[in-house]
């Protein structure tokens, strides 16, 4: 495939530069509502799973057919079947990005027949270790990165179906703590450990994997082999740890894109074969959506349009995003990497500097609990920081509460959903400095001069958000949010002209951290700079020991 148009090359780039300055900056959702009767209705968009309102943001028709004009010329649609066809996108290491075959049809990919022999077989031994009859009440993941992040979250968000004797569990940093504090609550006999590295060399993991097994040891286990399993294509390091059983994948399967393959195997050991084909096939109908819908009505690419029109023109330099549901507070973590890691680039696909911004800051925390920590910032703080607010209509708890607690669980569901509802609707009509002028303010002190308080009082408005809903957190529900923002990521990063599918910014830390570690064992700081050698001599001088 040639190299597509880089986005500023592109007469498009210039027109919305000049679209922002005449009629861009000065955009305000409030009179826009006042002006359409209809913006909601017109704003609103359906997909998979999915309704998302798009209405109470700084865009318009005539921006959209700008931004809409821009994907064209950089060839959105031929990169976008290019990925789904196979073809080697991720130039940097010569790779296909094949993801979208991990929840295909098998006669539908090139590498259909193999994804589907090892799904069953990764789906059986699953189903054979979450039976009962297996004695494992306790799974020990441990991984890092996309190894950890995809599957945990995964968990966290299904958790009203997971089988009710099993505990996941989930290790990933390096730091003892993280470990020790999993192990100290587990029985040997009882606890089966799934090792989470694709070349069996991930210097945290394989911490974490080898003291695992000598508490394993140390506490009377005696079958290693039963109760280690490894998801790798390095089979024969995993045998010389011990390990008999392995599931393997290919190098098309990026590490933020894996939880689809058998790095899933906690999610299915967790809700079982059925439940886990449910999340590939929300994510399939969520394919079909991105590749099949034209450009105009299609959630992941009205998506990626509005974060390069806010990253490019309004100058906004990350997104909070707000999952008003408990089961999704490890989602802001896990969009972390798959943003930030995806499009978090500073060159384009030929090793040329760019001069535009790329990925935001990504962050955020549940509702409400975020309501009580940063929306102060987001109301009235000198930055305007776009909110992603993601609602769940209907609640699931599992095994389904009655009586007054249901009552009051539901009361406290229409109490989740009124905030989240009220959080977008304060950010944008705001509060005029007359109107809190004319409120009643009960805890202020009552020698401050009214109009100063009202000052205080007052909040700007006009600061966009988007919010997604979904009808209950399901499998399906899960697996087709989870492709709406892997597709999101390959539209802006496709419109950067950028490769977001390396990641080479990881690998310096790695390096250097690998050639400090036996420095540690003789305080050789010899050709270090003086920062390093500082803290070095410091970490290791035990007379800074407190008593």
């Amino acid at each position: 495939m040639s190299l597509p148009l880089r986005c500023d090359a592109s007469p498009v780039w210039a027109a919305l530069q000049t679209h922002y300055r005449n009629h861009g900056a000065q955009f305000d959702v409030r009179q826009a509502f006042a002006n359409d009767e209809q913006r909601f209705a017109r704003w609103s968009f359906k997909a998979p799973e999915l309704l998302a309102d798009l209405s109470k943001n700084r865009i318009d028709d005539a921006t959209l057919e700008l931004l809409l004009a821009l994907a064209r010329d950089c060839g959105l649609e031929a990169q976008r079947e290019a990925m789904f066809t196979g073809e080697p996108i991720n130039l940097t290491e010569g790779r296909a990005v094949l993801h979208t075959a991990l929840r295909a049809p098998a006669q539908a990919s090139p590498v259909g027949a193999e994804v589907a022999a090892s799904l069953q077989r990764m789906l059986a031994y699953a189903d054979a270790l979450r039976d009962p009859s297996s004695g494992i009440t306790d799974v020990v993941h441990i991984g890092i990165g996309g190894s950890d992040l995809g599957p945990a979250m995964a968990v966290q968000a299904l958790q009203p179906f997971v089988a009710p004797h099993l505990r996941l569990h989930f290790v990933s940093n390096v730091d003892g703590h993280d470990l020790f504090a999993v192990l100290r609550q587990l029985r040997p006999h009882s606890t089966q450990f799934v090792i989470a590295s694709k070349t069996f060399t991930t210097q945290e993991t394989l911490a974490n994997a080898l003291a695992a097994r000598a508490w394993f040891v140390q506490r009377g286990g005696s079958d290693v082999a039963r109760h280690f399993v490894a998801t790798t294509s390095n089979v024969a390091a995993a045998a010389e740890f011990g390990i008999s059983t392995t599931f393997g994948f290919w190098d098309w399967v990026g590490g933020r894109y894996s939880l689809w393959s058998v790095i899933g195997l906690p999610i299915a050991i967790a809700i079982g074969a059925q439940r886990f084909e449910e999340l590939l096939a929300g994510a399939r109908a969520m394919d079909e959506h991105f590749r099949r819908t034209p450009l105009r009505h299609n959630l992941p690419v009205l998506l990626g349009l509005l974060d390069v029109w806010y990253r490019n023109f309004h100058g906004y330099t990350s997104r909070s995003v707000a999952p008003y549901h408990q089961g999704l507070r490890r989602l802001p973590a896990y969009l972390q990497q798959l943003e930030m890691e995806s499009n978090g680039k500073r060159v384009d696909r030929e090793g040329h500097e760019l001069s535009y911004a790329t990925s935001p800051v990504v962050w955020g925390e549940a509702g409400t609990n975020g309501q009580h920590a940063y929306f102060q910032m987001l109301h009235q703080g000198t930055d305007v920081i776009p909110v992603e607010f993601i609602a769940v209509r209907q609640p699931y708890y599992g095994d389904a509460p009655q009586g007054e607690l249901r009552q009051r669980l539901d009361d406290q569901h229409r109490k989740l959903l009124a905030n989240c509802l009220a959080q977008s609707q304060a950010l944008m009509q705001g509060k005029s400095t007359a109107q809190a002028r004319g409120e009643a303010a009960p805890t202020a002190s009552p020698t401050l001069d009214p109009d100063v308080l009202a000052r205080h009082r007052s909040f700007p408005g006009n600061r966009p958000s988007t919010t997604l809903v979904l009808d209950q957190l399901t499998p399906r529900a899960l697996g087709a949010l989870i492709a709406m923002y892997e597709h999101r990521v390959f539209v802006s990063g496709a419109l950067w002209g950028i490769n977001s599918f390396d990641q080479w910014g990881v690998e310096l830390g790695k390096a250097l951290c690998n050639s400090l570690l036996p420095r540690f064992g003789s305080v050789d700081v010899a050709g270090l700079d003086a920062s390093t050698a500082g803290l070095m001599r410091y970490l290791l001088d035990s007379s800074h020991s407190q008593a």
